[in-house]
């Protein structure tokens, strides 16, 4: 039995992971009506009218939840922060006030809910919010074992590494692949977000389920709704028939939203919608369309600083961040570098038929060496590219691109169009392979042209074009 202001609350067996539940609320008959709620669904509940009463209570025993007022939750964490006490704040507010309750999420609150209390509302909140702290406190054992247990296989699903960062990426993904909760992958472009994503659906009770992947940058804003949501016949001037939306498409799967940061607002707020209720409406519907998607998003950016900007929603993004993996760029891992030469090795042999079938030492140093800015992706694009211009059965030196060779990595600034032009790869390409062919030659054209099978006019046409001096 524990008692409360009201006097004591009967207790039913409790399975939560957070269990001791403390309400704060001016409102006597607000409080009993919530504390009774709580106690029938397992918790151990006790209540106080005031945060200075409550703040007394919580040094005086441990509590896994308080509800107080929106107004107050902002600074409550604070204190709570400051005093080390290991208890969540779950900030109450007016239908009126949800930016109070945004802003104390903000603050370290771990959600909101509305007064007068719903039942179900309450309810919902609690189990989300017991589900994310049983899944924070199993990766946080993950994490444990992995600090006291040997290295792993070096390869899971499509991903190499023998990093621990890498390994214990690998069993987090084992862990969250179990439940339906909302992951946000975040990392820099071309470390293998999607590989995360896939990996997640994969090993999840959903891997029978389709796997469906947008990348909401590179889609029209126009054209994006129609294509996440669905739309109807007549809906807009093009809809000649109705459409499924990418939502419908994965239920019962997986959605991978890939740069979830480029999401203008208006979609934000139908995004946080579908995650809420899973429910959509495709265009010129009038009904909604229930729906059972595992959602994971990915993006380079900061979401928290655009959230600062005003260019992202502040609750979806706590709704997207229920739980996340974090890459690391490629030059924080050199150690798992070598395997990743040797898999995309193996990869082009059976894909290309490729001559190249290892690298030569001197080769393999410059590869750890250099920095990487464009990540695994950039490092798979550089060894196809010299097992291509290799003249031996091993990648050597010469083989490797200048900026590798020099370790001269140009400012990142994001990824730019040029890391996606094949035009001007192959550019790249065919200069790289006419300075090797004239230096082979000692410089004479003509037999540069018979290694090249070209002919000898188009020779001095690209030595022109690309201003090579060979004399």
């Amino acid at each position: 039995m524990l008692s409360s202001c009201f006097g004591p609350v009967p207790i039913a067996v409790a399975s939560h992971t957070l269990r001791r539940i403390l309400i704060i609320d001016e409102d006597p008959s607000a409080r009993h009506s919530l504390t009774m709620l709580l106690a029938r669904d397992g918790y151990e509940v006790a209540s106080v009218g005031d945060v200075t009463s409550a703040l007394k209570e919580l040094g005086s025993r441990p509590y896994d939840v308080a509800f107080a007022p929106a107004a107050s939750a902002s600074a409550m964490c604070e204190d709570l922060r400051r005093h080390s006490v290991a208890t969540h704040v779950i900030a109450v507010c007016a239908p009126a006030d949800l930016e109070v309750g945004l802003a104390a999420l903000g603050s370290g609150a771990l959600a909101y809910v509305t007064r007068p209390y719903r039942p179900e509302e309450v309810v919902h909140v609690l189990k989300r919010a017991d589900e994310r702290e049983r899944l924070l406190r199993e990766v946080q054992g993950l994490r444990r074992q992995i600090a006291q247990s040997p290295v792993g296989p070096a390869q899971f699903a499509d991903m190499i590494g023998k990093s621990l960062r890498m390994q214990e990426i690998f069993r987090t993904i084992r862990k969250l692949a179990e439940y339906k909760t909302t992951v946000l992958i975040t990392g820099e472009s071309g470390t293998g977000k999607e590989l995360v994503a896939r990996a997640l659906h994969h090993y999840s009770p959903r891997g029978d389920g389709t796997f469906v992947a947008i990348n909401c940058g590179a889609i029209p804003e126009t054209l994006l709704e129609s294509e996440l949501f669905g739309h109807r016949k007549g809906a807009f001037t093009d809809a000649s028939r109705d459409k499924k939306g990418l939502f419908e498409e994965a239920s019962g799967g997986t959605l991978f939203l890939d740069e979830v940061g480029e999401l203008p607002l208006q979609l934000q707020v139908k995004l946080l919608r579908a995650l809420q209720e899973e429910e959509i409406r495709p265009l010129g519907a009038t009904q909604d369309i229930k729906v059972d998607v595992r959602v994971v998003a990915a993006t380079v950016r900061d979401l928290q600083q655009e959230v600062a900007a005003g260019r992202f929603r502040e609750d979806l993004f706590y709704r997207l961040n229920v739980l996340g993996v974090h890459l690391p760029p490629l030059r924080d891992r050199r150690e798992d570098i070598p395997a990743l030469v040797e898999h995309f090795l193996q990869r082009l042999q059976a894909k290309m038929g490729a001559r190249a079938e290892g690298i030569t030492a001197e080769a393999l140093k410059l590869i750890v060496d250099y920095a990487w800015p464009g990540n695994v992706r950039e490092l798979e694009n550089t060894i196809e590219r010299a097992v291509v211009l290799a003249d031996g059965p091993r990648i050597d030196v010469d083989s490797l691109p200048e900026k590798v060779r020099h370790k001269t990595v140009p400012p990142r600034s994001g990824v730019t169009a040029a890391e996606y032009s094949i035009k001007k790869t192959v550019r790249a390409v065919e200069e790289e392979l006419i300075r090797k062919a004239l230096r082979k030659t000692g410089g004479n054209r003509t037999k540069a042209a018979e290694i090249l099978e070209i002919s000898h006019r188009t020779l001095l046409y690209k030595i022109k074009e690309f201003g090579i001096d060979d004399r």
